[in-house]
């Protein structure tokens, strides 16, 4: 079992932050909430305020966390436990520093996007929550 922990950045405008996974990282080309794997001792806020200032430069509050929902799903070598987030405040600006493409994405388009099989079940409740 492996956890990760995920958080859907929402602009002002209503768009997601969506990254894309790195060359020589599984999954290379694929596009993903921004987060990471929650360590030993490390709670899913926790791990995820640190990954976001160590993958995009930007400080979060657990305050500005709000668990909207999570995904369950069998890789053929290990299943993911992932906690997704909705986080609309953050302190800096987001600059990526694992040399991964980041592009905002209304929600109604996210679906266009290759994404990993885990995430694809999180777009439509982060769509009804973020449409009109």
């Amino acid at each position: 079992m492996v956890l990760v922990a995920a958080a859907a950045l929402v602009d002002a405008d209503g768009r997601v932050l969506m990254a894309q996974r790195p060359e020589g990282k599984s999954m290379a080309g694929l596009w993903e909430f921004p987060g990471g794997k929650v360590e030993a001792g490390e709670t899913p806020e926790a791990a995820l305020i640190r990954e976001l200032a160590e993958e995009l430069s930007i400080d979060v509050s657990a305050d500005c966390l709000a668990p909207l929902t999570f995904a369950s799903h069998g890789y053929d070598d290990f299943h993911l436990l992932m906690p997704l987030y909705v986080c609309r405040k953050w302190q800096g600006s987001i600059a990526p520093r694992e040399g991964q493409a980041l592009r905002w994405v209304r929600p109604n388009r996210m679906r266009e996007l290759p994404m990993p099989p885990a995430d694809l079940p999180l777009i439509a409740l982060l769509r009804d929550l973020l449409q009109p």
